[in-house]
This record gives structure tokens, sequence and C-alpha cells, in this order.
């Protein structure tokens, strides 16, 4: 039961910011500047010149790179003029001001990447053999290593939604969006943010399945 409630919020969430992106995507800002064209603006505003912004391949794959000085944007948001464009351009645009102003959590989170990754890629490996090979000590390693991920993702969350917050205001500032568009915009955002809500309280449901398989083993 909570495998299943775990895999439903994190289906439900993407399927929620995947509508709520496509149905902005349809509807082109009254300016018609391209998310590309917003996040130079924005990144020259503050001072960030060095930080270049490419285009990139997929859906939705948009990310800033802090070790390259980097936004990548997909192709419909770097080209695209219509709300969802502008909206995250600006959000990955947020990133980058949070990189210089040397913002804790993404700092935190940068230090927990590699450790992360590692958990992520033998946790449930590790899982696996302890429930085969009846190792109780192992199983109770590899739940372990998913709090970490679970640490991580928790360390997310602020870092979004701080991103959103810093693109809703320059977005507000210098009037990428009019008012009617600035709620639609804000809309994108904030579904975006709730597939890292999501992320954690599924990972929450499916540690707490794992300590209660553990334990019954036990």
């Amino acid at each position: 039961m909570l495998f299943l409630i775990s895999a439903a919020i994190v289906a439900l969430a993407q399927a929620f910011v995947s509508i709520t992106y496509r149905k902005y995507l349809k509807i082109d800002s009254k300016r018609r500047i391209t998310g590309a064209e917003v996040a130079r603006k924005i990144l020259k505003k503050a001072g960030l010149n060095e930080v270049y912004v490419v285009e990139t391949e997929g859906f939705l794959t948009d990310h800033y790179d802090p070790t390259r000085k980097v936004v990548r944007l997909s192709k419909n948001n770097y080209e695209g003029t219509s709300i969802s464009s502008i909206a995250v351009s600006a959000h990955e645009c947020g990133h980058a001001m949070q990189d210089k102003d040397n913002y804790v959590f993404m700092r935190i989170r940068h230090i927990l990447v590699p450790i992360t990754n590692f958990a992520s890629k033998i946790g449930y490996v590790v899982l696996l053999i302890g429930f085969i090979a009846g190792m109780f000590d192992l199983i109770w390693i590899g739940i372990g290593l998913e709090l970490v991920v679970l640490l991580f993702q928790i360390v997310t969350l602020p870092v979004e939604i701080n991103a959103s917050k810093r693109a809703l205001q320059k977005i507000k500032e210098d009037h990428y969006l009019d008012e009617s568009e600035y709620s639609q915009g804000r809309n994108v955002l904030i579904a975006a943010a709730l597939t890292y809500v999501a992320s954690v309280a599924s990972n929450i449901l499916e540690i707490l399945r794992l300590v209660l398989i553990a334990q019954n083993r036990d």
C-alpha cells in the first residue's frame, strides 16, 4: 500500500507539472520575448555576464550548471515566447543568482551531490543483497543510504522555492509578463515546485516501507 501511494504521489505531481507547463506553453506572452532573451537580460542586470545561456536537447531538461556557469534551456523555452518559456527561463536564472550570492542551501546541495549519487546508485543494491541473504545489518545500511537521498531532496526544496521567488521578482520588476500573465507564470513555477514536494513525500513513504519490512524480517 505504501509503495502504491508513493508511486501515485510522484506520478500525479509529474502529470500536473506537465499539464500546467503544456497549457501555458501554448499561450504567447504579450511582449513576444523569447526565454533565451529573458534569461540574458536577467543575467546581465544581475551582473552575471560570465554566465552563458545555451540550448539543450530534451523536454523540460532546463537547468543551471554551477560548474560551467551555464544556463541550459530546452528548445521550447530557449526559442519560445510563451508564458511557460519565460517562467522556466527566469527560474533557471534564479539558480545562477543563488550561486553568485553563495546561497547556503545551494552550497549544501552542491556538497551533497557526489554523496547522493553514490548513495542512490548502490542503496537499493545493498538492500536487495541484504534481503536475499538475510543480512539485516546490510539492510539497515541500505536504508541509511536512502536517508542520504532524502536529505538531498529536503535541501533541494528551499533551493527550488527560492529560485522561483527570485524569478517572479525579476519578471514583475522588468515586466516580462504583464499583470494578467504574471499569475499564470507563477502557476507554472508552483506546479514545478510541487514535484519536489512530491519526491520528498514519496521517499519518506518508501523509507517507512523499508523500515517496516526490515522490522518484520527481524
